[in-house]
């Protein structure tokens, strides 16, 4: 799906608008302390989002390496800006199953709200607000029990010069609304609203806008999506806010802030023409500040503004730009708070394509390929991690036949396609992991209701 793309920037005289605008948790909170926020855990990289799908298409390519290492291998947003009511709860729960089968914390953009942009380069949304809490409600329907960071309509707070004042107080009670569909949903989604960026509006006026908003059923709010200030300058604003909130009697609110782009020059909100930007911190719940929850990775890297490309389009050209030059990521992952023993799923789907070799299966000694299938069961549902390994020569698609218990249905499905939903049925390779060379496998996954274990697999090759 297209992302498009928000950014914004304010000089000191003027405010310059253009927004271009995934049973118990696997993930613990932790109680913020001295150094910490109130996540903790391994945030969730997509295995099929644009940047790792270009890197498997352009294995050639001069740029791929620095792209690949310091942009694809890390855990970026999935943004939901599509009005799609009948098909977002789908396609939310097969996000959100994949991210749970490893273990990791997914982060969802929800960028639907009615006249987002003012009818900028992302204009759009939802055609009126009763169809906007529809669409919300089906969202989070997709969304399970377990820890999501949802970052809720950038810019619908910093960007109000197009509304009257009841459209105002009408979009107000619509994102109140849909904070509390999604906390009602999902008790462990962890919900941000907009809070521009440090160069915009005020801390007192961004406390003010939160606050008539339902700041106070939220979790805290989200800033620098629209920008590329420093991370030092959005902590510092996130700290004003916070402290203007305290004094309305709103407490107990934190921020994240988006470090995608962060690490060169501030200023202009569109990237496109990217000569003096890089990315900045990369993501991680390990803030080291009691006030901040994450530095993530809102807005994909990459990903066009809308001035000189199609908003949201992957471009090679920024995300080199981007990536040349900047730290390599850190070579060892902080530490994470260990999920409960009994909390569903246990093992982790591939991050990376092409596939790899498998650490637990052993490969036929023939040709063809072998399906080996790990199911994580709860009440009620499961989640199953099918490993695909080639025998001893190199595959070019291939089709896995499961056969479920009797009552077992599937709900979602990531890294295959599936065709049907309960007794036998068959996933076939999708485009970026059909070739799997030999004594090496790819990974694809399910969810379902009913009973995981007792499910076989057998796997042919096209």
């Amino acid at each position: 799906m297209a992302i498009l793309s928000p950014l914004r920037s304010r000089s000191a005289a003027i405010s310059v608008a253009a927004i271009a605008g995934t049973a118990a948790a696997a993930v613990c909170f932790a109680v913020g302390g001295a150094s910490a926020g109130t996540v903790s855990g391994s945030l969730y990289r997509d295995p099929s989002s644009a940047v790792v799908r270009w890197v498997a298409a352009n294995p050639g390519d001069s740029r791929v390496g620095v792209i690949r290492d310091k942009i694809a291998s890390q855990p970026q947003a999935r943004w939901f800006a599509n009005f799609n009511p009948s098909t977002v709860q789908a396609e939310v729960s097969e996000h959100i199953g994949a991210a749970n089968a490893a273990q990791q914390i997914p982060v969802l953009a929800v960028y639907e709200i009615t006249n987002r942009d003012c009818g900028g380069a992302s204009a759009g949304g939802a055609p009126d607000l009763n169809q906007y809490q529809t669409w919300v409600s089906n969202f989070a329907r997709g969304l399970g029990n377990q820890t999501v960071l949802i970052i809720l309509e950038t810019d619908s707070l910093a960007l109000l010069t197009c509304l009257s004042s009841s459209e105002i107080n009408a979009r107000n009670q619509a994102i109140s609304t849909a904070t509390r569909t999604i906390k009602s949903a999902n008790p462990n989604a962890k919900v941000y609203l907009d809070a521009g960026h440090s160069t915009w509006n005020s801390a007192g006026e961004t406390a003010n806008r939160l606050r008539a908003a339902g700041v106070q059923y939220a979790d805290g709010f989200f800033s620098n999506v629209s920008n590329y200030n420093s991370t030092s300058s959005e902590a510092n604003f996130g700290r004003a806010v916070i402290s203007s909130l305290n004094g309305m009697g709103v407490s107990g609110k934190r921020q994240v802030i988006d470090t995608s782009r962060n690490g060169g020059a501030s200023g202009d909100w569109c990237g496109d023409d990217n000569t003096d930007r890089r990315i900045g911190q990369y993501p991680t719940t390990n803030t080291g500040d009691a006030n901040i929850d994450a530095y993530l990775w809102v807005k994909p890297p990459g990903e066009a503004d809308g001035c000189r490309y199609t908003a949201g389009s992957f471009q090679p050209d920024l995300a080199f730009s981007l990536a040349n030059g900047a730290p390599n990521p850190p070579t060892t992952t902080p530490p994470t708070t260990t999920p409960p023993t009994t909390t569903p799923p246990t093992t982790t789907p591939p991050t990376t394509n092409p596939p790899t070799t498998p650490p637990n299966s052993t490969p036929p000694a023939g040709g063809g390929c072998y399906a080996d299938v790990a199911i994580n069961q709860w009440a009620g549902g499961f989640t199953a991690s099918v490993t695909v390994t080639a025998g001893m020569s190199d595959i070019n698609g291939w089709t896995v036949t499961i056969v479920l218990p009797s009552g077992a249905a599937v709900t979602g499905t990531w890294n295959a396609q599936a065709s049907g939903t309960s007794g036998t049925v068959q996933f076939r390779n999708v485009s970026y992991n059909g070739r799997v060379p030999g004594r090496q496998s790819t990974n694809f996954g399910f969810q379902g209701t009913g009973t995981g274990p007792g499910t076989t697999a057998t796997c042919v090759t096209a």
